[in-house]
C-alpha cells in the first residue's frame, strides 16, 4: 500500500540524513517507527493503575506501624525513584 506524507523540511532532512548515515531506505524507517509506535500504544492500554504500580512496588499495604515506618517508607520512595531514573546521590 502506498500512502504520501507532507513532512516539515527539518524532518524530512533528518530523515534523509539518518538513511544515508544508517544506510537504511526512508520506507524501512519510517516502516519500523510506526510498528514500534503501535506496539508501545498496544502496551499502554493494557499498562497497570498507578495503585497497582504502587502495591507491587511495596509502597502500599506494607509498612508498619512504629515509628521508623515513615522514615522507612521515605527510604523506599526515593531508592525506587533513584532507580528509574539512574539517580545514586538520592538512593541512599
Amino acid at each position: 500500500m502506498t500512502t504520501s506524507v507532507r513532512l516539515p523540511l527539518r524532518v524530512a532532512e533528518e530523515l534523509a540524513t539518518y538513511c544515508v548515515s544508517n544506510r537504511r531506505s526512508k520506507s524501512e524507517v519510517i516502516i519500523d517507527l510506526l510498528e514500534r509506535f503501535f506496539t508501545e500504544e498496544k502496551a499502554g492500554k493494557e499498562a497497570k493503575t498507578p495503585y497497582e504500580l504502587a502495591v507491587s512496588a511495596g509502597f502500599i499495604g506494607a509498612l508498619e506501624l512504629d515509628e521508623n515506618a515513615a522514615s522507612e517508607s521515605r527510604a523506599r520512595v526515593r531508592a525506587k525513584l533513584a532507580q528509574k531514573h539512574n539517580l545514586q546521590k538520592f538512593a541512599s
